[in-house]
């Protein structure tokens, strides 16, 4: 049990300009999410090591401690709840940066280290709400309340300075952090008091020595929440602690008071009820004290089981399922979203941080274990396939030197593993994987494309996929990317496409010199070429590592031919991949610089549903840095507010919320040019009026003869 220290070292108050002071970084180190420092030169001091420490893992502990305190049941229960569900909802953030592996910069560290601290402070100030005296709390109102006030400012300060652009956050995540920041400036303006009658009650009884109204220890008992046997135990040991945090043991005239003032609510309460003991009926139980199931909500239950997810993942539609229900509609073969039957553009899975952290606090709130993730749900088992004996005789011609039956066995099993997934683990069980790897530089045009096809059919098999990366397929896959038949390279594309499904093989691909190769047949492909490299490309740059690649190679000019070209079928993808690389500087720079303003307002006023969320999230990115009069102006002058507002009435939930972006910095920006045209002809007016005035006046002066010399009278 932590006791409340009143002058603890984070609970000085931050300096008059919002910012504390740190030391200046080294400006060659930098930090990974995972708190590993990098550096381009050795540092030599190893002070700098200290000053500078990981802010990641740091706010991560702070926020799983804040998570771990109890119920707060006391006088401050809305206050209390009300900051550590906010806390709780930076969690997402915290998590998507330690699965991210770019560098942090320096600065942002430093930054980050306010918020670490912020985080400490309030995390002092929430276990003191868990598990520190209630009496105590009520009594020292004040000081709670300026408690309170602090915290919140330091947090809202400390939110403020973050650049979280720099963090590569997914917009979900940054929109919600974005929400917890504007929580925190309004509650900065107003702190809940609480029970004045309860302070009132309280008081009363502290300073009284003799007998006390039993209707005041009725309502202190009650709104104390000391009822029971194992209320009244706590609320002494928390006193018992206060006394051990006193110094020399001596507990003073104040925790003396509290403990009489305890001493008689507890006569009171046996009086009342002489065969307590019993604590007080849990959450979660009723009244016979057999657990109840409670009701978990629609939006946490996978659309495809009905259950609680474990591991939600949102597809191209922008529905959320349970991963491994959706991977094995996937992998049955289906293209459609099972809640809505729209094709799916891709077959990209993309982790719902924010839901899974609502439905882990939903778990805690409501008494129960949340769910744990499986890293691999599908049990090991021996394949199942009739096709074994096949199977050992194709391998044994693919390794043969005869081209012929290299490529007639390549060819077979191309046909094998697309006919069914025992077929697919069966052929890799028995070690065709790296036959199939070694043909792919052969410069037989069909081995090389059936082989490489082969490698796309075995890697739908999800257990496939590690051992494709394993066996050192990539780089042969990008040589057929770039040197082979336009089919050849289709299907490398959407080979790339199906490993990339796994978080950590983007970042493997994207080192290997695959997305140049994927701009190009984006650019000069076929049209299901145009579609595979389309699909590889966005899955690729969810990793914000490799954003920055895209856009050097050329990406965005590409993107943005395919969508002034309608009739070319490519709008959907373009626009999606747009919306991804926004987000990143090099990528908002280069849109900006295509002159995209004119076809997303385009696109917006008459796209469809999920083109114009895309159009307006890419627009919500060039409107804000550097840029963003220029971007809002040219907005403007198309007349983009009417479709913004019809957007926010009708669009999709993410439409919307774009739209309401968008209207707000447009009406910000109109009120600018409003402010500046009228400090402008109010300047040109006072001018004029200036120029009037000296007019007459020297004519006036003209017409008036000149006063006579006295020495004349």
């Amino acid at each position: 049990m932590r006791s409340w220290r009143y002058k603890s070292s984070v609970d000085r108050p931050l300096a008059s300009a919002g910012v504390r002071k740190y030391p200046t970084p080294r400006p060659t180190k930098c930090f990974t999410s995972s708190g590993q420092t990098c550096s381009s030169a050795p540092s030599t001091a190893m002070e700098d090591e200290d000053k500078i420490q990981a802010p990641l893992q740091q706010m991560i502990d702070s926020v799983e401690e804040i998570a771990a305190i109890p119920d707060y049941r006391n006088a401050y229960k809305k206050q209390f709840c009300s900051l550590s569900r906010r806390l709780k909802l930076l969690a997402p953030m915290f998590e998507e940066l330690r699965e991210s592996r770019d560098p942090i910069p320096p600065e942002t560290a430093a930054l980050l280290l306010l918020l670490g601290e912020a985080l400490k402070s309030a995390g002092e100030l929430l276990r003191f709400g868990g598990d520190g005296s209630k009496i105590c709390q009520v009594l020292e109102k004040d000081t709670i309340m300026q408690r309170f006030q602090l915290v919140t400012t330091q947090l809202e300060q400390a939110l403020d300075v973050i650049p979280f652009d720099k963090l590569g956050l997914s917009d979900e995540v940054r929109e919600q952090v974005e929400l917890v920041h504007s929580q925190f400036r309004r509650a900065k303006e107003r702190v809940d008091a609480p029970d004045d009658e309860l302070y009132n009650d309280l008081l009363l009884a502290y300073n009284k020595d003799d007998d006390i109204d039993p209707a005041v220890l009725r309502r202190l008992a009650e709104k104390l929440q000391l009822t029971t046997i194992s209320d009244l135990k706590q609320e002494s040991l928390a006193l018992h602690e206060m006394v051990v945090a006193s110094s020399g043991g001596d507990p003073g005239e104040k925790i003396e008071k509290m403990s009489m003032l305890l001493k008689k609510i507890k006569d009171f309460v046996q009086t009342q009820n002489p065969e307590m003991g019993a604590p007080t009926t849990h959450k979660g139980l009723g009244s016979d004290g057999k657990p109840k199931s409670p009701v978990i909500p629609d939006d946490f239950r996978c659309p495809i089981s009905l259950e609680l997810m474990k591991d939600p993942v949102i597809v191209a539609t922008g529905q959320t399922y349970e991963r491994s229900c959706i991977e094995k509609w996937l992998e049955a073969g289906h293209n459609t979203c099972p809640k809505t039957q729209q094709p799916l553009s891709n077959m990209s899975l993309t982790p719902n941080y924010v839901l899974r952290s609502l439905i882990a606090q939903w778990c805690e709130a409501n008494g129960i274990d949340p769910p744990k993730r499986q890293v691999n749900a599908r049990p090991n088992k021996p394949s199942s396939s009739g096709e074994r004996p096949k199977i050992d005789v194709l391998l044994r011609k693919l390794s043969s030197h005869n081209p012929d039956d290299q490529r007639s066995a390549a060819g077979e099993l191309r046909l094998l593993a697309k006919r069914n997934a025992d077929n697919r683990v069966c052929i890799a069980e028995a070690g065709a994987i790296p036959l199939l790897v070694n043909l792919l530089p052969t410069l037989d045009p069909r081995t090389q494309e059936h082989a490489v096809t082969a490698l796309l059919n075995l890697s739908i098999c999800e257990e496939n996929k590690g051992a494709i990366i394993f066996s050192g397929a990539v780089p042969g896959i990008v040589h057929v990317l770039k040197k082979g038949s336009m089919e050849a390279r289709e299907n490398a594309a959407a080979t790339l496409f199906s490993l990339s499904v796994v978080d950590e093989n983007k970042v493997t691909i994207g080192a290997s010199g695959a997305i140049p190769a994927l701009v190009a047949l984006l650019s000069e492909g076929s049209q299901r070429g145009k579609k595979d490299a389309a699909t590889a490309l966005f899955n690729l740059c969810i990793y914000q590592g490799n954003k920055g690649k895209a856009v050097r190679a050329g990406v965005v000019p590409t993107l943005m031919t395919l969508l002034t070209e309608p009739a070319g079928g490519m709008v959907d993808e373009s626009l999606a991949i747009l919306a991804i690389l926004a987000s990143h500087p090099e990528g908002k720079a280069a849109i900006g610089a295509a002159e995209a303003v004119p076809v997303l307002v385009d696109v917006i006023g008459s796209g469809s549903p999920r083109n114009r969320e895309n159009a307006a999230a890419v627009l919500v990115h060039l409107c804000s840095g550097e840029q963003q009069h220029q971007h809002l102006a040219e907005a403007q002058e198309r007349g983009i507010m009417g479709s913004l507002q019809e957007l926010a009435q009708n669009g999709t939930e993410r439409g919307k919320r774009k739209a309401l972006q968008l209207l707000d910095r447009m009406n910000r920006f109109i009120e600018q040019q409003k402010l500046a045209q009228a400090q402008a002809d109010a300047e040109s007016e006072s001018s004029a009026h200036a120029q009037v005035q000296e007019g007459p006046s020297q004519v006036e002066e003209s017409q008036h003869p000149a006063p006579s010399n006295p020495v004349d009278k």
